[in-house]
């Protein structure tokens, strides 16, 4: 199979690379192919001909969304609809990635989202990875979206900037009202991996590792198995003054891939792989 990746330099695209080893990859990133520009999205998908995009390209700064939401806009919504008019064009398979940020995060943490929740996204990145999922919908008829959280890997990530600051830090504050699935880059991969090679049906499906926790109690798990000794301390989300709001709630069910025969480790599982434990 021929590969189209987009933001091909990025953490998720480095494990969707490694994940589709076996495919013959052309990779892109923004000097190669502007996703917003249509007409060069067309010729470039028409000249490669590939059987598969999968786009791991978007506009991920959160906060900095609130003051580019133009920008943002464009990436993380024209990006994607591009894509999916050019896949239904020359019918290619095409898998996209979204966020649980399109939910808005205000249902009770004693219970999960579903795919198809009400969406009521609360930031400009929710916002426009929402236009972006709907975009996708509309124009194109074989396309996978995963929405993930809370992603990490190979890049600036949460689990590597924790373990930094206790390197200087004999406390660290972190938030513990947001709850969520802490989430391998490595295992979205391979849950993208596993829906092309089973074909299951097209459609959204949350995708994240199983489990549900806090950033605080991630951080002590994570100190916990490096062995470090810097006192975590849970504070509330207001005490981090953000210009975006983020979600209280971004627990998503994985009913639907499970049912589907999707093999999802657990965030526990897969911290520990990333460590190298």
């Amino acid at each position: 199979m021929k590969i189209l990746i987009t933001g091909a330099n990025g953490m998720l695209a480095k494990a969707v690379r490694n994940e589709f080893k076996d495919d013959e990859q052309i990779l892109t990133d923004v000097a190669d192919l502007d996703i917003t520009d249509l007409d060069a999205v067309k010729k470039y998908v028409e000249n490669v001909k590939p059987d598969c995009i999968i786009n791991c390209a978007g506009y991920t700064a959160v906060d900095k969304a609130e003051s580019q939401p133009e920008l943002a806009y464009k990436i993380n919504a024209i990006g994607p609809k591009n894509l999916a008019i050019a896949s239904k064009e020359n019918d290619v398979l095409f898998l996209h990635v979204s966020t649980d940020y399109v939910f808005g995060g205000s249902k009770p943490v004693e219970e999960d989202y579903s795919e198809d929740d009400e969406k009521n996204p609360q930031a400009v990145y929710g916002t426009s990875k929402l236009a972006g999922e709907e975009f996708v919908e509309q124009e194109c008829d074989k396309y996978y979206i995963f929405r993930t959280a809370w992603l990490y890997g190979d890049g600036h990530n949460f689990v590597k900037t924790m373990l930094e600051l206790s390197e200087t830090h004999d406390e660290v504050k972190v938030v513990d009202d947001q709850h969520g699935s802490p989430t391998y880059a490595v295992d979205l991969a391979s849950i993208m991996h596993q829906a092309v090679e089973k074909k299951i049906p097209y459609g959204v499906y949350n995708s994240t590792n199983i489990g549900y926790t806090t950033w605080y109690e991630f951080t002590k798990l994570i100190y916990k198995l490096k062995g470090v000794k810097t006192k975590v301390t849970p504070v509330s989300s207001e005490e981090f003054a953000s210009p975006a709001k983020r979600p209280k709630n971004s627990q998503m069910s994985k009913d639907k891939l499970l049912k589907n025969g999707i093999v999802i480790p657990t965030y526990e599982d897969a911290l520990n792989r990333y460590l190298g434990l």
